[in-house]
C-alpha cells in the first residue's frame, strides 16, 4: 500500500522530465534551422549590421580583422545570435506549453498577452537601438576621435559592442511588463510605485552609465526610454487594478 503513492508521485515527475526534454530539443532545433537558413547570407547580415558605423567612418578608412579566422568567426557569431533573436517567439511559445498546465485560469488569461508583449517589446528595443542610437553614438565617436587617429574598428570588437547595445535596450524595453507583474502579483501598487519616481530616474540614469558606452548621448538615449517605459508601465497597471475590482465585486 506504501509504495502506490510513490509511484504515483515519480512517474509524473519523469513526465515532466520527458517533456522538459522534448521542449528543449524542439527550441534547439528551431534556432539551428533559422541559423541554416541564414547561414549563406551571414556577410550581408554584418555589413548590414556594420552600416551605421560604416556610414560615418572617415574617408578611407575600414573596418579591420584582427585575429586570422575573425572574418569568418564574426559573421558566423552575429547569425547565431540573430537565430535566436528570430526563434525567440517559438522558444517561448515551448517554455510556455510547459508551464501552462501548471497555471490557474487568471494566470493565463494575464500571462497570454504578457508574454506576446515582452517578445515585440524586446525587438522595438533592439529597432530602437539600431535606427536611433546606433547613428548618434557612433557620429559622436567618430566627432571626438582625435587628430592624426584613424578609427578602424575591429570586426569582433565591433560586433561585441553591438551586441551589447541591444540586449540593453531590448531588455531595458521590458521595464513594462516587469511593473505590471509586480503589480498583479500584489508584491507592490501603481501609488507606491509613483512614489519611487525619483529613484526610478536616478537609477535609470545609473543603469544607463553601466550598460552603455562611456558617453552621455548613449546613456541618456537608454535612460530616458527607461524612465519613460516606466511611466507606461504604472499607467497599464492602474488599468490592470481598475480591471480588477470590477470582477472581485462581481464575485
Amino acid at each position: 500500500m506504501t509504495e502506490h503513492p510513490e509511484t504515483d508521485r515519480e512517474l509524473p515527475f519523469l513526465e515532466h522530465l520527458v517533456e522538459l526534454r522534448s521542449r528543449l530539443i524542439k527550441a534547439c532545433l528551431s534556432v539551428l534551422v533559422v541559423l541554416v537558413c541564414l547561414l549563406p547570407f551571414a556577410r550581408k547580415l554584418y555589413e548590414a549590421v556594420a552600416a551605421p558605423l560604416m556610414a560615418r567612418l572617415p574617408e578611407g578608412t575600414s573596418m579591420i580583422a584582427i585575429d586570422v579566422a575573425s572574418p569568418f568567426l564574426t559573421p558566423f557569431k552575429l547569425s547565431l545570435l540573430i537565430s535566436i533573436m528570430v526563434a525567440i517567439p517559438y522558444i517561448l511559445y515551448q517554455v510556455w506549453a510547459f508551464v501552462a498546465p501548471a497555471l490557474f485560469k487568471h494566470e493565463k488569461r494575464l500571462a497570454r498577452p504578457l508574454l506576446f508583449s515582452s517578445i515585440v517589446l524586446f525587438y522595438l528595443g533592439c529597432a530602437f537601438a539600431y535606427f536611433a542610437v546606433f547613428p548618434l553614438v557612433f557620429g559622436f565617436l567618430a566627432g571626438v576621435t582625435p587628430e592624426g587617429v584613424a578609427m578602424m574598428t575591429d570586426i569582433s570588437k565591433y560586433l561585441d559592442f553591438v551586441t551589447t547595445l541591444f540586449l540593453a535596450f531590448g531588455i531595458t524595453f521590458e521595464v513594462p511588463i516587469a511593473t505590471i507583474i509586480l503589480v498583479a502579483t500584489g508584491l507592490t501598487t501603481p501609488e507606491k510605485l509613483s512614489q519611487y519616481r525619483p529613484y526610478v530616474i536616478v537609477g535609470a540614469f545609473a543603469l544607463g552609465m553601466l550598460l552603455t558606452p562611456p558617453d552621455v548621448i548613449s546613456q541618456t538615449l537608454l535612460a530616458i526610454p527607461m524612465w519613460l517605459l516606466f511611466e507606461l508601465g504604472i499607467l497599464f497597471s492602474r488599468i490592470l487594478v481598475k480591471g480588477e475590482v470590477p470582477d472581485q465585486a462581481s464575485s
